[in-house]
Order: C-alpha cells, then structure tokens, then sequence
C-alpha cells in the first residue's frame, strides 16, 4: 500500500483541531510542499524494521483452567526451553504479562489487548533464555498494571496462594502467586510504585527493584519512563540473586540505561551484616493505613539486624514521605500522557519500537468502556493535570526528582541500608462485586504508603519476608544506594539464614 499525502481538506481539518486555520488556497499550498516528505515516509515504512532476532522455537501456548490455574495467576502457558547450560539451568520462569515472549498472547491484563502476539521477546527473555532457564509462560498482571491489590485484572482475580478470596498484590500479582505456590522457581516482575515489592510482600516472596536502569526495559510495555523498572521475584535469596545476574546490564537498545554498575550477585551473598549501618526509617510506620501487628511484626525484624552484629538506629526522615508527594501527580500525568494518550511510547528516548504493540496500544480510545475504575482514575487525572497545569505537574515532578536524589544521598552517606516495611497491612480480601469507585479504588491503593519513593529515587529496594500476622506474610522492604544490590542482597540472605519468617 502507497502512503498518500494529506489532501487539502484534511489539512484544514487538522490546522482546525490545532488551533489555526487555512485557507483553500493555503491548504493546497501545505498539500503540495508536504507530499515529498509524505513520500519518504511511504518509502521508510516499506524497509524492513530493525527488531531483535528470535533464538528459540516456542508455541503459542493454551490458556489454562480449572485445577491447573486454580489462583489464576497464569495468564498463558508456554514451554520454552533455554540454552543447554548456563547459571539459571533447572530453573523455571513466568513472565509478567507486560514482558514481550514472541508467538505467545500478551494482554497487559486488559481485554483491549487481547489478542495481540509480541514480534520479538524483550532483552530479559534472551537473557533468561541464553543462562538456561525454561520459560513456563505469562503471569496474569493488574489491568494496565495500575493496581497495588490483585482484583483488577479483566480475566478476573488472582488469588493468595496463602489465602484464597485474598489480594496476591500487584501490579505483579501472577507472578509473585505463581512463585509463593511453587509452580515456578522465579518470575519476572515490573514495578513503577511497588508492583514488584508490594506482591512479594503479600506472597512471602522475595522480590527486588534494581537501581534504576540497571536491568533493560527492552521489550517491556511501561507505564512512565522515568521510573519503570523490571526485575526478579523468587522463592530465595540466592535464586533471586542468580536471577539478576543473568538479566542486568546494558543491551545498547534500552535509552534508560547509562553508567550502570554490574556485580557478581550469585556471588556476593555471604559476609553477613555485621559492621553494616542500618537505618530504620520511623517515617515508614504509622501511616494512617497501618496495621499495628504488621508494623510491630517488622520493627521486631529491623532489631534482628542488630543481633547478627549490624549497627541499627532509627531515625527520623521526613523526605521519605515528601518524596511521594513529589512523585505522585508527576506520575498521573506521566502515564496519562505516555501509556494512554502515546500507546505506551516514550518519544525521544531511544530504545525499540514495536509497531504491533504501539498500534494495539493506540486502539484503547474506541473500547475505553473497557477500562477498569483505576485506570479511568489515574488517566482523568493525568489528562486535568495536562489541560489545567499544561505539564507543570510533571516538570515540577521531575525537577523535584533531583532534590529528592540528593536528599537520600547524603543519609547514605551515614547509612548503608534502610529498613522499613514494604507496605503497611498484610493482603487483604478482594472487594466485593458490587463495589463502589471509591471501594474498588481503594482496594487497589491503599498498601502504596512506602514503595513508591524508591521509583522517585531509583535506588535498589527488596522486600523480604519476615513474618507473619493471621497466617499471612509480612515483609521487610531493603533498600540500599545506587548500583549497590550486593549489600541489600547480603542482609537478605544474613536474615533468611538465620530466621525462619514462617514461625516469626
């Protein structure tokens, strides 16, 4: 098919939806000195695309029912098997459903992308697949992952493996579910507020955040650019950290990416804590959604720290809360603009566009009655923020991200990890069916109180079990300074040695 270029008459529809207007004699004028560019766009359209290159035979998969999805936490199943050796050799893996796996259905938890099959795997599946693992298939994620519960997701919820009728978290919902069942041994994970910290938590997983950039975004769908992350969610320490290892450092395509710092991770895990600086961070408590027995049950682990030999002090540090205050609007507007109103595009950062995707993406407008109350929510917002502010709440929020930087660097200075808990109640049963906005909203948001301000300071951060209250798991969230996961990683596995979250 020949791209024509833009009549005259639709030139003056379009200079009349931008705010001027032509003449017909100046519409033929523009249609005239426009056609050559148009004709060089037919010619780059018809050149074959630059997309990574497949390595290994798959098949589409099946949806699975009944006994063998009993949490719903599997959105497709696929076996792909890896390379014949390497670090991840006998382990298996789910993939959040916003990781592109090619040939296999992808639908981002919403039923307006149902239907769509990646061109090419993202940087992390290669990875996972050339250090030997074999891929099992799509975790179920949140609707657009815009969810921190486990309830929004268009198939229906993903249940707690440890509780059923109980939130699993999210955004990350199946994949943390699948790995606190023990149906994989890891999954992959995506967080932009929490969504990797906040199921881990739930689930009694572990579940790491890197230092932003640190793992490729390469064929991830994301919700705002300036804070997407991906990274593991695993069963142990030891699996998490192998598992980071094999998917972290620069890919020469993910524009995220600059000066990133790599580590032996696998390696790295013994030394306990003994020497460390530990800052327990009070802020992090006592949030008007907290559950005193949840808090209790983690300040009760930050005081383990000190008797494996860590120096534990707690302090005051108001910037963790302010931060998010900083973060959030910025956010709204962010994925207002990026993930719905640009089909999940973010011009101007280098990187790999997948035309299927973006297409599939940009459709949402014409079955937007699909859209769940957080998502309806969260784009509303942004787009009042864009049309009232005219991009001043995300400027600030960006401008802002620098001062919070600071902040947080200078308390590392003194400190060499920060505790405090992942979120603020343990899971919680799913809203009911006839649940208001507001309820339905609320459900989805109300564990948010700490996770998000180590997006906002793209610091690594790790929530670890470390309890629990009424049979469900607490989790501890570790957070370190930039590029410096083997510290958070030593007090991890120092706690998982040494503790058995379990009986806590």
């Amino acid at each position: 098919m020949t791209l024509q270029g833009p009549s005259a008459s639709e030139l003056q529809d379009l200079a009349r939806s931008l705010g001027f207007g032509l003449t017909d004699g100046e519409a033929g004028e523009y249609s005239a000195l426009l056609a050559p560019l148009v004709g060089m766009a037919d010619a780059q359209q018809k050149m074959p695309d630059c997309l990574p290159e497949v390595k290994y035979p798959r098949t589409p998969g099946y949806r699975p029912d009944g006994e063998e999805n009993r949490y719903n936490a599997w959105y497709y199943k696929s076996r792909v098997e890896g390379a014949p050796d390497g670090r991840l050799k006998g382990k298996t893996v789910a993939l959040k459903d916003n990781v592109m796996l090619a040939g296999v259905p992808m639908m981002n938890g919403t039923s307006i992308l149902e239907g769509y099959v990646p061109e090419v795997d993202a940087t992390i599946v290669t990875r996972l697949l050339d250090a030997g693992a074999t891929i099992l298939g799509k975790a179920h994620c949140e609707n657009y992952c815009l969810s921190g519960s486990s309830h929004t997701n268009a198939t229906g919820p993903c249940h707690n493996p440890h509780r059923m009728g109980y939130s699993a978290g999210g955004s990350s919902s199946g994949s943390a579910a699948l790995v606190a069942a023990g149906e994989v041994d890891m999954a992959i994970g995506g967080d932009q507020g929490g969504s990797i910290r906040m199921p881990a938590s739930f689930c009694g997983v572990y579940g790491m955040k890197p230092t932003y950039g640190l793992v490729p975004y390469t064929g991830v769908l994301g919700i705002e650019a300036a804070i997407d992350h991906v990274g593991p969610m695993t069963a142990t320490v030891a699996d998490n950290a192998s598992m980071l290892e094999a998917i972290a450092g620069p890919d020469g395509i993910d524009g995220r990416q600059r000066d990133v710092v790599t580590h032996p991770y696998s390696e790295m895990l013994d030394g306990g804590v003994s020497g460390l600086r530990i800052a327990v961070i009070e802020d992090g408590f006592d949030h008007p959604r907290s559950q005193p027995e949840s808090d209790a049950v983690v300040r009760a682990a930050c005081a383990r720290f000190g008797e494996l030999g860590a120096e534990v002090e707690t302090i005051a540090f108001p910037l963790h809360r302010e931060a998010a205050v900083m973060y959030m609007p910025a956010l709204a507007e962010g994925l207002a603009r990026e993930m719905m109103l640009q089909g999940g595009v973010f011009y101007g950062l280098p990187g790999l566009y997948v035309r299927g995707a973006l297409e599939r993406c940009n459709g949402w407008t014409e079955r937007a009655h699909e859209l769940p109350p957080t998502v309806r929510a969260f784009t509303l917002l942004g787009a009042w923020y864009m049309e009232t502010l005219g991009g001043r709440v995300y400027a600030k929020g960006m401008n802002l991200q620098r001062k919070a930087k600071d902040g947080f660097a200078r308390l590392m200075e003194d400190f060499d990890l920060l505790l405090m808990p992942t979120v603020p109640l343990v899971a919680q049963p799913f809203p009911a069916a006839d649940a208001s906005i507001a309820a339905y909203c609320d459900h989805a948001w109300n564990m948010l109180a700490n996770c998000p301000t180590y997006n906002y300071t793209g610091q690594p951060s790790m929530s670890v079990p470390c309890g629990t209250v009424d049979g469900l798991p607490v989790g501890l969230m570790i957070t370190g300074r930039w590029w410096e996961e083997p510290t958070v990683y030593r007090a991890a596995a120092a706690f998982e040695a040494n503790f058995d979250w379990r009986t806590l």
